[in-house]
């Protein structure tokens, strides 16, 4: 199969009416429908918006090359769309995108349709070529351009293998770089970043190598003596490789999309002697500066990142199911004399306090495992279990499981480096019986101690939280609103989140924390002061953000901050310090007033569970009106 083949005449659009990225989304999904190339319209879509969630296919250049691979595709089909006004496609430069190439590969695809499929994505990074396809003026002319071009592509890749063969024959003090291109889909991405690094290093008089983890699987694989010869690495990739293989050599680590866009700074970096060395898990270098992952800092917020992701779901669930054996109990009703009991009263209430109970029994436990795991991988994750348990019943809370999950995941980095030496006889060993052994005994013996002041520490912050009330809790739950809308999803609004999930287990007795409360009510404020700000200034607003303002109406609703990103991105002087002032007065009021939540999570879908619902939502109402009315003032009208 050729690319002339899956670039069927029928579902060509050569005259795309969409402006904006919904729209023509929608048009050539439609199209291929209509030209009975996909068997159910929102099946594909969502695949299509789920690639387009990890970043846009907007690829610059005017160039986008949407893509999905699901069951409601019939037939590999390749959408070719021509836009001649342009199209705010979110594109990576930021400039109107003009050609479109909306693949539709089918669940169970072959290996014909994907190199097919491939060869497509290495065409187009031709600027001759699309020069010319901007010209195509009918759906025959785009298939005879492809098929004149893939012709010569396959000319030249038989004259530059026949160069290939001919300098592995001579002695060349060229430099050489090897690479390894992935994206989520392994179907444009990939090959597009291979082509684009082969173009450049040609021109760069550098010689390379290239290895694409693709749909096909892994294509010229790099060998050991590749990595060996190699002055440098580049891996431009957006999922998971083999890096272990790279111990030791400089290395470049960037997303799939600055293999395409970027190459010559990929290439200069690579070979400048200046890149970050990249150290594996199973190294025994203790050099830690210069890390290819990235800074110190960095890396200590992605491994506290990854605990906390994994822990929410259980202080999510555990908190809900607690807080409604609360509301059961209110409803069916306790003496007086019994209020101590509430949530645990009525039969039916203390299932939901067990059910919720048991989910929170694992918070500390999965926070500490997930951190020492994104340390020191799977090693870490028992050692890591094992310290939060230990923080568990120790007394020292979260900020003891926090610490033991650090301290787990370097004590396996410690015990990497001790077990290098041993003969390779004894690796499977390693990891079944030395790691978790030597790992639990260090590491428990350390949390032991670690315990000590942590409980102290643990202490004195729960009494603190539990003392809350009047103009303490009215400065802290504006401080922890305002920093919701600092970054909306950054680090800054993540430790103001954390703080608050945090704040659950030590309030669970009480009804909840008025902390949490302060913090969801802060995250709500931005999106929902967009859309108010939208529909009172439409003067302010692009046509773009007024469609989006209904979206963080829902967002916002939601407690799903991060909404607001796109509005904060295109004027952040303005609009940040507006979501700040609402969100800070809106966790304010919800401090000073004592509110209080058990459900780290959910926003509107939440609100029974809280001791005060309805002057919640009037609070949040409160600031989200002060931000939107403080941006619809500052921010300056869009030109007509």
């Amino acid at each position: 199969m050729n690319i002339k083949d899956l670039l069927v005449k029928d579902v060509m659009i050569m005259d795309l009416q969409a402006t904006d990225k919904k729209g023509a989304i929608d048009e050539m999904v439609q199209k291929l429908y209509d030209g009975g190339r996909i068997s159910d319209i929102t099946e594909y879509k969502e695949g299509i918006l789920a690639r387009e969630a990890q970043t846009s296919t907007g690829l610059g250049d005017g160039i986008a090359m949407p893509h999905a691979k699901n069951s409601a595709v019939k037939e590999a089909t390749v959408l070719f769309a021509k836009s001649n006004k342009g199209v705010d496609y979110e594109a990576l430069d930021g400039q109107p995108t003009y050609l479109f190439f909306m693949i539709a590969a089918p669940e169970g695809a072959n290996d014909t349709h994907l190199q097919a499929l491939a060869a497509l994505s290495r065409l187009l990074i031709d600027p001759d070529f699309v020069a010319k396809l901007k010209e195509t003026k009918t759906p025959e002319d785009v298939q005879n351009l492809f098929q004149s071009a893939e012709q010569a592509k396959e000319a030249e890749e038989r004259q530059e293998q026949l160069e290939e063969a001919s300098n592995n024959n001579q002695d060349t003090n060229r430099k050489f770089v090897v690479a390894v291109t992935a994206c989520p889909t392994g179907i444009a991405h990939t090959y597009m970043a291979e082509d684009a690094l082969k173009k450049k290093a040609k021109e760069m008089g550098i010689d390379i190598k290239v290895e694409t983890n693709g749909s096909e699987g892994i294509k010229n694989r790099l060998t050991a003596e590749d990595i060996a010869r190699a002055d440098g690495v580049i891996v431009a990739a957006d999922k998971k490789v083999e890096m272990n293989r790279f111990d030791g050599k400089e290395l470049v680590n960037r997303p799939v999309s600055d293999g395409i866009r970027k190459t010559e700074e990929l290439i200069t970096l690579a070979t400048s002697g200046t890149a970050p060395t990249f150290h594996s898990s199973e190294s025994d270098s203790s050099e830690e500066d210069g890390s290819a992952d990235g800074s110190v800092g960095s890396r200590i917020y992605k491994d506290l990142m990854n605990g906390v992701s994994h822990m929410l779901p259980f202080v999510i669930g555990g908190g809900i199911a607690i807080a409604l054996s609360f509301m059961i109990d209110q409803f069916i009703g306790v003496p007086q004399d019994q209020l101590s009991m509430l949530g645990n009263y009525n039969e039916a209430a203390s299932w939901f306090n067990q059910i919720g109970g048991a989910a929170f029994g694992f918070m500390l436990p999965v926070l500490a495992g997930f951190i020492a795991s994104s340390i020191a991988d799977r090693p870490g994750l028992i050692v890591g279990f094992a310290a939060g348990a230990l923080a568990n019943t120790g007394g020292a809370g979260f900020l003891g499981a926090l610490v033991g999950g650090f301290l787990a995941g370097y004590v396996i980095i410690f015990l990497k480096k001790v077990f290098k030496g041993l003969p390779k006889s004894l690796d499977g060993i390693k990891t079944i019986l030395f790691y978790p052994v030597f790992g639990l005994l260090i590491t428990g013996g350390l949390m032991l101690l670690v315990n000590v002041p942590m409980k102290i520490i643990n202490d004195g912050l729960n009494g603190f939280l539990l003392s809350l009330d009047g103009t303490n809790a009215a400065l802290l739950g504006a401080l922890l609103g305002g920093m919701m809308a600092i970054d909306l999803g950054g680090p800054i609004n993540k430790a103001a989140y954390v703080f608050g999930t945090a704040s659950i287990a030590a309030t669970v007795t009480e009804g909840g924390s008025i902390i949490m409360a302060s913090v969801m009510a802060g995250g709500m404020v931005p999106p929902l002061a967009i859309f108010i700000a939208t529909l009172i200034f439409k003067n302010k607003f692009t046509k773009d953000q007024k469609d989006a303002g209904l979206t963080n109406l829902v967002m916002g609703l939601s407690f799903v901050t991060e909404g607001a990103i796109p509005f904060a991105a295109a004027d952040p002087i303005r609009v940040i310090p507006s979501f700040v002032v609402g969100s800070a007065l809106a966790g304010g009021l919800v401090g000073g007033f004592g509110i209080r939540l058990l459900a780290p999570h959910g926003g509107i879908f939440v609100a029974l569970l809280l001791s005060h619902p309805i002057l919640y939502l009037v609070f949040i109402a409160i600031g989200a009106v002060v931000s939107a009315m403080i941006l619809g003032i500052v921010k300056k009208p869009v030109p007509q």
